[in-house]
């Protein structure tokens, strides 16, 4: 059975899942992962396939994963990835997908996480282990905004929630060839210097250049119009 995207945004146990984990995440005092989260993740891992030319169920199914990526939180943070493709299976299996197809879903939702306590360091049992799971790494781990920022109270800002918080515009596109994906950040910093975001998104932007090497193109990150990857 060919189980669409659509399929899967109009499901009321996954935006269950999604709802439930994002309010355990919000009380364990982490950034937003809810709906504008996971959609953008979807949209974006589309956009990347679909630029790159492969077929467009791959990159459907590379929405699919988006969308899905972060269930796993609702059983906890740590190991979420895992805990999101299991889930995930039995989700996709009950709607009748396709095993093979099932199979490139999973396999990217459990290798898309960098680090199994949340921090910023490598974690070598998250890699892109196929396109999909490739497109979703890059689309996850890009997603660095202001509005994802749940605590109002500037002076009880940690590390995290200033800089997200100090990143004024986000944008990531690809190069004219299309030889490299660019992740062009805008940092405020009086609110968060820019080492300071290295020193909490090194690990995830070392799987997103391992990610676009699978895909056979470059990752590139500019803030305030410097080249620094």
């Amino acid at each position: 059975m060919l189980v669409t995207y659509e399929d899967i945004r109009n499901d009321e146990s996954i935006k269950c899942y999604i709802t439930e984990a994002d309010r355990a995440l919000s009380a364990l005092g982490y950034t937003e992962h809810s709906f504008p989260h996971v959609v953008k993740a979807a949209t974006m891992a589309e956009m990347i396939l679909l630029t790159l030319n492969y077929p467009k169920r791959t990159a459907e199914l590379a929405k699919i994963a988006g969308y899905m990526h972060d269930i796993g939180n609702i059983v906890n943070r740590i190991d979420h990835a895992q805990s999101g493709a299991v889930m995930a299976f039995r989700l996709l299996d009950r709607m009748g997908m396709d095993p093979v197809e099932i199979a490139m879903v999973i396999s990217a939702i459990g290798n898309h996480d960098e680090s199994t306590a949340g921090g910023g360091e490598y974690h070598p049992s998250a890699a892109a282990v196929n396109p999909i799971a490739a497109a979703l790494i890059l689309a996850d781990k890009t997603d660095v905004r202001r509005s994802r920022v749940r605590n109002q109270d500037f002076a009880s800002f940690d590390i995290h929630d200033r800089v997200n918080y100090a990143v004024e515009d986000s944008k990531i596109y690809f190069n004219e060839d299309h030889s490299a994906i660019i992740l062009d950040l805008k940092i405020d910093t009086s609110i968060s210097a820019v080492m300071d975001y290295f020193e909490i998104f090194l690990g995830r932007m070392m799987l997103s250049r391992k990610a676009a090497e699978f895909l056979n193109i470059s990752f590139e990150l500019v803030i305030n119009g410097q080249r620094l990857l």
